[in-house]
């Protein structure tokens, strides 16, 4: 398929009309001019194409259109190309390396194919000349309308030196001839280089490039790690990564976006673009699904108890997929009674599948609950589930009311509702369903794309961070309330702790093996597909202090359709946001955070703790298992594995493990017997030693 085509296509149906923003920390010449193009009769933010309208009775903003490549190369936070030099391993006579340096997008490097083609891979590296703290570089494939040599899988390397080579970026960019834009970590360096590995379309080994720029970085380098957490490179995917979840036969990320890698909308809402990284070889392919015929955009997201994926509604709104880790594989199932776009959905100590709300796509209101069966493959409307107890009050009305809800699974196929709305509820999903209210958050309000954690299940408890009274156009808040948990149909109770250092919407939070919670991204003031108002500081919660501590800055923005997971071996991968067609605030990429515990006092990665053995991959609830380590534990966690799109995240929950007993190094544990604590599915299993986790092992907890 041609994107850049589809792309084209797409934004001649579009007409982008002016909002002015203010970014409060431009990283580079794209975030200096923040904003987002729509691309459909049917945008998230529901944006006018005739100037400022309403939706609903509320006022909607018109969002500014991204600067055009000529533009964002002309941007003053570049670093003069005077006095660069060039050399790349291969050149074509008429094409050579210096036209990638030479301030013209009319000109370009080519590998050379004549008199004889040079294979691949390439390195083209650009000496600026001296030393500079950078934090970005632009790459331009060729703009004469051919796309032989557009780069693919590709490393991004800096050097002070020329000899040593630091790896800042890797990844795959999309094959088309839009200006591809690196952020990283910043780092002192004189020297960068681009190796390719492949060229994006496939067609042949050439490489071409028609401009190179390097951007210098604001503010310093980062950070020791040892009590801050250091950011990895940065990994560059051929579309914005909305939604992700673990492939846990291979411990690789999946990731995806819509039927097109920057967009959404449209009428071709048969198809979903995904992607995977492959953390051992650091590669990142693409795969473009077909057979469900769903655009799994904005879809209903929760894992089963086998551990597949199950994707509901959203672009396509009536339609449902299943993604299978061992196969690699989607499949189709049976369509909801209910269209739906936005809708939280949980598995439930059952095993049966809950969804609730989701104006966004498929009508507006009425949204109320229904389950699917997976053994009958068939849903079931819960007449005794309403959707009306858990509405916010937007200001967009019901489009936006009933989006995003905060779902826990708990005892007895009830289903306890957190927020977004101030107002809780618990929801029965037994027969015909029930409702009964659970009170409110304490004094917080609405706090729609906020987060939700059940960082203790045992003891039931719930982190609820930030989010804003309305989706969009509102300050966020930094409160921060611990829900806890008790039997089903009785008021929790709502404990108000110490506030975030920072307010934030659209932030996302994850569960690490030592029941901190890690929260990251985010903006003070909400405005889907915006980089104003970042927040780059993450924060992480201790639990048994109740407080907030700032770790490393991140050098890039994760706001609206941003992601956050826990990955195997315990860093967070954090990547995503925009997803708005031509415009400058699309991500397409990711960094990994690796948390404080990983460090040793010298600032060097402290020695992990190894699982040998885990006796059994599969245990019942309520069941024992046992875990050999190479040397002695102090403590051990599993953690349901996760699926996470628009802030939320009904999978992941965390139990720490006591000994029932010891063996030397063989330590033996019962889970807990309630399904509704312990949601069978794929869990990892950590061991913890002075602090440090240990690489996840895997187990399979069933019914």
């Amino acid at each position: 398929m041609n994107y850049h085509l589809l792309s084209k296509m797409i934004s001649l149906l579009t007409l982008i009309l002016l909002f002015p923003l203010c970014p409060a920390k431009p990283i580079t010449p794209e975030a200096a001019n923040a904003g987002a193009a729509s691309n459909s009769n049917q945008l998230e933010g529901k944006l006018s194409t005739e100037g400022s309208t309403t939706y609903d009775g509320a006022p909607v903003a018109n969002i500014e259109a991204a600067p055009d490549a000529a533009t964002v190369i002309a941007g003053n936070t570049s670093i003069s190309q005077a006095g660069w030099t060039v050399v790349a391993d291969s050149a074509e006579a008429g094409n050579p390396e210096t036209d990638a340096i030479d301030g013209s997008t009319s000109t370009f490097w080519h590998t050379e194919y004549s008199p004889v083609t040079a294979d691949l891979p390439h390195t083209i590296t650009v000496d600026m000349g001296s030393s500079y703290l950078i934090g970005s570089i632009t790459y331009l494939p060729r703009q004469d309308g051919g796309s032989n040599g557009n780069i693919g899988q590709h490393q991004i390397l800096v050097s002070t030196d020329g000899d040593t080579f630091t790896l800042v970026a890797f990844g795959t960019w999309i094959d088309d001839d839009t200006l591809k834009t690196t952020i990283f970590t910043p780092i002192n360096a004189q020297y960068v280089r681009i190796y390719a590995i492949s060229e994006a379309g496939g067609r042949g080994p050439w490489s071409s490039c028609a401009e190179i720029n390097v951007y210098t970085a604001e503010g310093d380098l980062p950070p020791s790690p040892v009590t801050y957490g250091a950011w990895g490179p940065t990994i560059e995917f051929p579309l914005v990564p909305v939604s992700a979840t673990i492939e846990w036969s291979s411990g690789n990320l999946l990731v995806w976006s819509s039927y097109n890698p920057s967009t959404f909308g449209g009428s071709n809402l048969i198809q979903t673009i995904t992607a995977t990284y492959d953390p051992a070889t650091q590669l990142v392919t693409q795969a473009l699904i077909t057979n469900t015929a769903h655009d799994m955009f904005c879809e209903g997201l929760s894992m089963d108890f086998t551990g597949q994926v199950f994707a509901t509604g959203g672009n396509t709104d009536d339609a449902t997929s299943f993604y299978d880790s061992p196969s690699n594989s989607w499949t189709a199932a049976a369509g909801m009674q209910i269209p739906r776009g936005y809708q939280a959905q949980v598995t439930v100590s059952t095993g049966e599948i809950f969804t609730i709300g989701a104006s966004w796509s498929g009508g507006l209101g009425g949204k109320n609950g229904e389950i699917y069966n997976t053994a009958a493959n068939t849903w079931t409307l819960l007449t005794g589930c309403p959707v009306a107890p858990m509405l916010t009050g937007d200001a967009q009305g019901i489009f936006r009311a009933d989006n995003h809800g905060w779902l826990f699974a708990w005892s007895d196929a009830y289903v306890f509702q957190a927020g977004p709305s101030s107002a809780m509820n618990w929801y029965g999903t037994s027969g015909t369903g029930s409702q009964t209210g659970a009170g409110t958050r304490a004094s917080d309000p609405d706090s729609m794309c906020g987060d939700a954690a059940m960082y203790d299940a045992v003891a039931g408890k719930i982190l609820t961070v930030g989010g804003s009274p309305d989706y969009q156009d509102a300050d966020a808040t930094s409160n921060a309330h611990i829900i806890t948990l008790g039997t089903p149909d009785t008021d929790p109770t709502v404990a108000t702790i110490g506030n975030m250092a920072y307010a934030r919407a659209f932030a996302n939070g994850v569960i690490l093996p030592d029941g901190t919670v890690f929260i990251t991204g985010g903006q003070t003031y909400a405005v889907p597909f915006s980089d104003a108002n970042s927040i780059y500081t993450p924060e992480l919660f201790n639990p048994a202090t109740e407080t907030f501590t700032q770790l490393a800055p991140m050098a890039i923005p994760r706001n609206y359709h941003s992601v956050g997971i826990l990955l195997p071996d315990a860093t967070i991968g954090n990547g995503g946001g925009g997803l708005c067609g031509n415009c400058a605030t699309n991500h397409y990429d990711m960094q990994i955070f690796s948390p404080p515990y990983l460090y040793d006092s010298s600032g060097g990665l402290a020695a992990r703790p190894v699982i040998s053995s885990v006796s059994t991959g599969t245990v019942a609830v309520g069941g024992s298992f046992s875990v050999t380590t190479a040397a002695a534990a102090d403590a051990f966690s599993v953690i349901r594995l996760t699926s996470t799109t628009h802030t939320v995240n009904t999978d992941q929950r965390r139990i720490a493990l006591t000994p029932t007993g010891t063996a030397g190094t063989t330590y033996t544990f019962t889970l807990p017997s309630d399904p509704g604590v312990a949601v069978p599915g794929v869990w990892y299993v950590f061991a913890i030693s002075g602090g440090v986790p240990s690489l996840a092992d895997y187990i399979t907890i069933t019914a």
